[in-house]
């Protein structure tokens, strides 16, 4: 073989090797992008299955129902009745922490600064809606800082006065007080909660204004005052005076439903009474902080819509003086749209200054 086929052999040998190395060092396009999918799996996989272990063990720890009022109230008594049945659906503990004062926003600010985990739940009422109106300041955005859970119930309003007292109903007692004005109050729950907005409309529309309202720190401390004569008219939510007047104690001269309610199915609403456009109720809702996990309250909305959905839970809640709702926290959402305008209308007409 000449010198110069020997070199041609040799370089086609080398010209294989490198090939073959070329072909070791640099993978086909198709083997990177079939090991990097294989590596993204095995990356992902295990996050994948990090967050799905950590929503099917929530809750795993006890998680807190911050009620923004004295306990007694009818926002109190609805996170006390949950709290006990998440403990049965979850198998967590769930337990309520009352942090009254300031219409409501003592709890609303504490809320709106809890960490966003899902463990710490507030309990509304309606002053949730009422107080951006009524307040100079709040501690708290209603759109920006919460994220609604679900509404469970709510509580429907009633005028009551003392078994004894001439007035029988609520257009007697609007005539009582316009004779003699100076002997005539009304106890209310907090300012800026709806029983004491409606009565502050009852007074400015039937001419009644100078009939003084006495605020008391829950709606419960309304309802001792006439029980001990102090103040001539309630106006509240049913639960705190409902057993009394079962026992014959009080007398419920109107309710204040778009309809009679169940529970006082002989009461007339006041649009029955005489009194047209004035519809009023306080509503209970669970918000979350923003930035929970949207896991976690999809769970808690499912969990609580669960168990407002038993017939026997139903019951107790109205034998309590409440009617189920039951609204999505999408539903909700529509509610705190919808009233927050419509209670800064009625402050306005009312001319409740602000706080």
């Amino acid at each position: 073989m000449t010198g110069k086929g020997r070199n041609q052999d040799r370089n086609s040998e080398e010209d294989n090797v490198t090939r073959s190395n070329d072909t070791k060092a640099a993978p086909s396009r198709r083997r990177i992008i079939k090991a990097g999918g294989a590596l993204a799996l095995g990356l992902a996989a295990p996050a994948f299955l990090k967050i799905g272990s950590a929503l099917a063990a929530y809750p795993e720890r006890p998680i807190k129902i911050v009620v923004a009022n004295t306990p007694g109230g009818p926002s109190d008594i609805i996170a006390r009745i949950l709290a006990a049945e998440w403990q049965q659906a979850m198998g967590g503990s769930a337990f309520v922490e009352n942090r009254g004062g300031g219409g409501g926003n003592i709890g609303y600010g504490f809320a709106a600064r809890a960490e966003p985990d899902g463990y710490t739940i507030l309990l509304t009422t309606s002053a949730y809606v009422v107080n951006p109106s009524l307040y100079n300041t709040i501690p708290y955005d209603p759109f920006k800082d919460f994220v609604p859970v679900c509404e469970p119930a709510v509580s429907p309003h009633v005028f009551v006065v003392k078994a004894d007292s001439p007035a029988k109903t609520m257009k007697e007692f609007v005539a009582l007080v316009k004779k003699d004005p100076d002997k005539f109050n009304v106890s209310t729950p907090p300012i800026g909660t709806t029983p004491q907005l409606q009565a502050e409309v009852l007074k400015l529309r039937e001419g009644i204004d100078k009939m003084a309202t006495v605020v008391f720190q829950g709606g419960g401390d309304a309802v001792k005052a006439i029980l001990g004569g102090t103040v001539q008219l309630s106006s509240g939510t049913v639960p705190p005076a409902l057993p009394h007047v079962k026992a014959g104690t009080l007398r419920a001269l109107a309710q204040t439903g778009a309809k009679r309610w169940v529970g006082l199915p002989d009461t007339p609403t006041m649009a029955e009474a005489g009194f047209k456009d004035f519809v009023f109720d306080t509503y209970c809702a669970l918000v979350a902080p923003a930035k929970t996990p949207p896991e976690a309250v999809a769970k808690l909305e499912k969990v609580t819509l669960d168990i407002l959905a038993r017939p026997e839970m139903q019951k107790r809640l109205i034998e309590a003086g409440f009617d189920v709702t039951a609204l999505t926290g999408k539903g909700h959402a529509a509610r705190i749209a919808r009233e927050i305008p419509m209670f800064k209308q009625v402050i306005e007409q009312a001319k409740i200054a602000k706080l």
